[in-house]
């Protein structure tokens, strides 16, 4: 592993940031429960970031900002932070982490898993949960994904554009409910200059889909580069035949593909699926509840202490 150490103050940075907006909140006369709804998020979210946690978005500040009425102190805090002054990426990843750093553009296709750069931090643990090992602890890896993250999502990040199979959204990792918010996510992503999605459906066989995944990157100079993953392993090639090849299979992709308002379209109608999902099952929980308490009180009767019953006397049979 390779550590990019810039200096030891991520987590003063995010506690101080924690202590502001703890100030603001208290002086607002909100709980975090309150302050949660009117994100909205999850209270815990407000929780971890005012303990210094949990790195807050640039757009969880905005909104901060916008319901506590500060003048938009948490914005600017937010901005001057370095939140990532040392984060691990795994040996074989660690060029194409620097890659991101430095590129003008990145456009990948991506499928059965949403790609790193847009992944919300609950996916991030039920991906590095469920598909890595233990080498490395999860919140590690967590954190240096989020890392990679904060150069697209400013205005003026790199263009990034990426093309998701509609598998993406459809396997569940985790839970329906980590489903929707990283649905959400994505509807929201979608909506900033330097950030396009669109997906490959279902519905339409003729379309040719790659092998693997694959992302393009363009460096300052002009200069493109492949990578792919296998395991374990990342690999780069900037051979013009091999660029040109899977160059132009992206763009028969994006071709292909629904149109980005379309795309949101049907992430839209997916994450109401998923939120009805989560509505039944709480309807089916508390009616699973009240069919319970008529067994327990079945089994209560079963165990009570049994005495011996009295004979009943026999009715005399009458005679002929």
């Amino acid at each position: 592993m390779k550590r990019n150490a810039e200096g030891s103050g991520g987590a003063s940075n995010a506690a101080l940031f924690g202590e502001v907006l703890r100030h603001y909140r208290e002086a607002a006369l909100l709980t975090q429960e309150a302050l949660a709804r009117q994100i909205p998020c999850d209270r815990s979210q407000v929780a971890k970031i005012e303990a210094g946690t949990r790195v807050p978005s640039d757009q969880f500040a905005k909104r901060c900002d916008e319901v506590l009425d500060t003048g938009g102190v948490l914005t600017r805090m937010w901005a001057k932070v370095d939140w990532y002054p040392e984060v691990v990426h795994p040996d074989w990843f660690e060029r194409r982490a620097q890659m991101e750093a430095e590129a003008t553009a990145v456009m990948q296709y991506t499928a059965s898993i949403v790609p790193g750069l847009m992944q919300t931090e609950e996916y991030m643990h039920e991906v590095f949960a469920r598909y890595h090992g233990d080498s490395v602890p999860v919140e590690e890896r967590v954190r240096a994904r989020l890392s990679r993250q904060q150069r697209f999502l400013s205005p003026e990040g790199p263009l990034h554009v990426t093309v998701l199979d509609e598998s993406c959204l459809r396997i569940i990792v985790g839970s329906t409910q980590i489903m929707r918010s990283q649905l959400a996510h994505l509807l929201e992503l979608g909506r900033r200059p330097n950030i396009r999605m669109q997906v490959i459906p279902f519905d339409n066989p003729d379309i040719v889909r790659p092998a693997s995944s694959m992302t393009l990157l363009t460096l300052p100079d002009g200069h493109q580069w492949v990578y792919s993953e296998s395991l374990d392993l990342g690999h780069f090639s900037d051979e013009p035949a091999v660029l040109a090849r899977h160059r132009r299979a992206y763009d028969v992709l994006r071709a292909d593909a629904l149109s980005p308002r379309e795309s949101a379209a049907l992430i839209s109608d997916l994450m109401g699926r998923y939120e009805h999902h989560e509505q039944s099952r709480s309807e089916r929980g508390g009616l699973d509840q009240e069919q319970l308490q008529p067994r327990e009180r079945r089994r209560l009767r079963r165990s009570r202490p049994r005495y011996p019953r009295r004979p009943r006397p026999r009715p005399r049979q009458q005679e002929p």
